[in-house]
């Protein structure tokens, strides 16, 4: 098992055969050029390499009429002159000899994609295919599309394998697109205005309808019709340029609540890369490691089975690089810093707050909230059955972090400290994977914790003088087991900011534990990092003398009321229901963390925590993102160690297990959450769903 790749060289014979200028950006070269970045990564090496093989009219014929697939079968045997007039009765498209072998190598690509990956013998994959699909209908081509690529995936998952017939197993599948423009015919544009068991989400480049293909059912009040109400989840951008900040925005605050409330088992994405930055089409700024995130987070759905097909991007570089950050994350390796600060523009949150109030009365996580804050081939992401089926999805200016020194709520925008400078396209290259090696402190036996190859025992530890100097102020550190594990956390947290290991698990005696955590915010500050996020959960208090500078950014889940003591200091209650829980780490924890960049995470498992094993793998799951994999997490010594082999599978790029059922947060805990965003907000843009901020603050 792993990652599956799926190509055919003769998916790139098609080409354009005469003058167009509006169809000459399709070439074999998209095919081409992504397949030699991922080689020269050394990325294909490492999937499980399979080739496409033609789909049959027979399965063609589960989303395309019998005459449409026999006319594109015609188009073998035309002159050039024939294929030219054939092709103008279309928009955007050209045809050619090899049209129809190419077109059903793509089909065929994505349903053995699947079929890989629902018999476990893939955890997830990629499709590397042209010709596109997204835009293409039931009896036309469109938009460089000739078959549906992902939408014969998603019938195919449900009638082979069963998912929407089987209530009791709440199966529900998720396909998606990262690109610009809507996809017509996916979902909520089928002729039964749903497909039972689809949760159809798209984000595309709109222009209130003044951008290709002006659609009235690509704005965010269209919510499907019938059976489907509330199955169709329209994202649209109003502006170009839209950036990394507006792309996750969409992400925390609109497709992983309604995904995580819908539960799939299934995620199909529709992988269009004309969204990234330089696309001619797109006219976006998303740099190719937001796609290592975006990819990342989905991975957090469905046990990790994600299917993700290849759609747009047209500029060469720009495409071959994100798709090699997208198997990068699908391989499970960390996603690279996002360059620059983290501000979404106030087009891209009116743009959110509208999906928002138009899906509130369908979706619980959406429901008691309020308004807590002020190119061409869309993305798509689709969701099957509130049973469990398949999720369809379409995807296609940053405000700073606080700085040192300014930590109070006052109502004025803080700077952030430098980072990269904002991305060029001309700056991409080929950049060697980090290390994915996941290193473990524990004193049970590896054998009882089943951990997967790459993650090691962590035996080096400090030299004995220096653990007793870190450990002087702190009595509960002073001899025994407890120093000799501070020796270890010594080592691991050097280790881990200087990049030879990715992250690591700590199991800590129960008395020593704060004192440990102490002394490993110390330590890591002390090694160098800049910003170290610190996320405790249970009966743990803030190190007293820790400086309030904006180095730390100290979050707590606790039984006490929310408060946000300063800029860096927040509290929040631990919800019991799994929508409060899916709230906080969405609404709340991953917001900040993004907001914050930091170079290290913290995640503390304290007295009486809590947290299920499946919420703490999550949590730690999705705060792999924002520090670039760099986790540590500390957890008390307990007698049954599986929480801790959970813990380090999940830090070593496998997926966290299902939450199980939703169940919803009470209004008076959302309400309270919100209250807590809306006094933080002004400071932390990330956690704005709405065009103007707020302007509650703190007193």
């Amino acid at each position: 098992m792993g990652t599956a790749l799926l190509y055919h060289e003769d998916m790139t014979a098609a080409r354009l055969l005469w003058d167009d200028p509006q169809c000459a950006i399709e070439t074999p070269e998209r095919l081409t050029a992504a397949l030699e970045r991922l080689r020269r990564r050394g990325l294909e090496r490492r999937c499980l390499r399979l080739a496409a093989r033609e789909a049959s009219e027979a399965e063609l014929g589960l989303v395309h009429s019998p005459e449409y697939v026999a006319l594109v079968r015609g188009t073998e045997a035309l002159d050039v002159e024939a294929l030219r007039e054939l092709s103008a009765q279309y928009d955007a498209v050209y045809f050619h000899p090899s049209t129809y072998h190419c077109a059903r190598l793509a089909a065929g690509a994505a349903l053995q994609l699947v079929d890989a990956v629902l018999t476990g013998a893939a955890h997830n994959g990629l499709a590397l295919v042209r010709p596109p699909g997204h835009h293409s209908q039931r009896a036309a081509a469109n938009g460089f599309c000739v078959f549906n690529n992902v939408a014969l995936a998603a019938k195919h998952a449900k009638q082979s394998y069963g998912l929407h017939r089987a209530p009791s197993i709440s199966s529900r599948m998720t396909p998606g697109e990262l690109g610009v423009g809507h996809g017509p015919f996916l979902g909520p544009h089928s002729g039964s205005g749903a497909w039972p068991g689809v949760l159809y989400f798209s984000w595309h480049r709109y222009e209130y309808r003044h951008f290709w293909p002006f659609l009235r059912e690509s704005d965010a009040d269209a919510v499907g019709r019938g059976r489907g109400l509330g199955f169709t989840v329209n994202l649209p951008w109003n502006q170009v340029g839209m950036g990394n900040a507006d792309y996750l925005a969409a992400f925390l605050h609109v497709l992983l609540p309604l995904a995580f409330e819908f539960d799939p088992e299934l995620v199909l994405v529709s992988a269009g890369f004309d969204s990234a930055i330089g696309d001619p089409e797109g006219q976006m700024q998303a740099t190719p490691e937001c796609f290592a995130h975006l990819t990342q987070l989905l991975l957090a759905l469905a046990g990790g089975r994600v299917c993700a097909v290849l759609e747009g991007g047209y500029h060469l570089e720009s495409l071959a690089e994100s798709v090699c950050m997208t198997v990068q994350a699908l391989l499970g390796d960390p996603a690279p810093p996002l360059p620059g600060t983290l501000v979404p523009c106030r087009s891209a949150l009116e743009s959110i707050q509208s999906v928002r109030a138009a899906q509130a009365p369908h979706w619980a996580s959406l429901q008691h909230q309020g308004q807590w804050g002020p190119g061409r081939g869309p993305t798509h992401i689709c969701a099957m059955g509130r049973e469990r089926g398949v999720t369809l999805t379409c995807l296609p200016a940053m405000a700073p972090a606080p700085s040192p020194g300014a930590s109070s709520l006052e109502g004025r925008p803080l700077p952030l400290l430098p980072r990269e400078p904002a991305y060029k396209v001309a700056a991409l290259s080929c950049r060697p994977s980090p290390p994915i090696c996941t290193a473990v402190v524990l004193t049970t036996p590896e054998a009882t914790l089943c951990l997967p190859p790459g993650v090691v025992r962590q035996e080096e530890a400090a030299p004995q003088e220096e653990a007793e100097a870190w450990a002087r102020p702190h009595g509960a550190l002073a001899q025994g087991e407890a120093l000799t594990v501070l020796g270890k956390v010594l080592c691991l947290v050097d280790r881990i900011l200087d990049g030879q290991v990715g992250s690591g698990i700590t199991a800590i005696p129960a008395p020593a534990l704060a004192a440990t955590l102490d002394v490993s915010i110390r330590r890591g500050l002390f090694h160098g990092a800049q910003r170290l996020l610190c996320v405790a959960v249970g009966q743990l208090d803030r190190p007293p003398d820790l400086a309030d500078d904006g180095r730390t950014l100290w979050l707590n889940f606790r039984d006490e009321q929310a408060a946000a003591l300063s800029v860096f200091h927040v509290s929040v209650p631990l919800p019991g229901a799994t929508g409060g829980f899916l709230s906080c780490v969405l609404g709340l924890v991953l917001p900040l963390a993004y907001g914050f960049q930091p170079d290290l995470v913290l995640v503390v498992l304290g007295p009486a925590h809590g947290l299920q094993d499946p919420q703490a793998a999550l949590l730690v799951t999705l705060l792999r993102g924002p520090a670039g994999g760099r986790v540590l997490a500390l957890v008390e010594e307990e007698p049954k160690p599986q929480l801790a082999g959970i813990l380090a599978r999940v830090l070593h790029g496998e997926a966290p297990p299902s939450l199980g059922p939703f169940s919803a947060a009470s209004p008076e805990f959302t309400q309270a959450l919100g209250h807590l965003r809306g006094q933080l907000e002004v400071h932390w843009k990330m956690l704005q769903v709405a065009g103007e901020a707020g302007d509650t603050v703190l007193s």
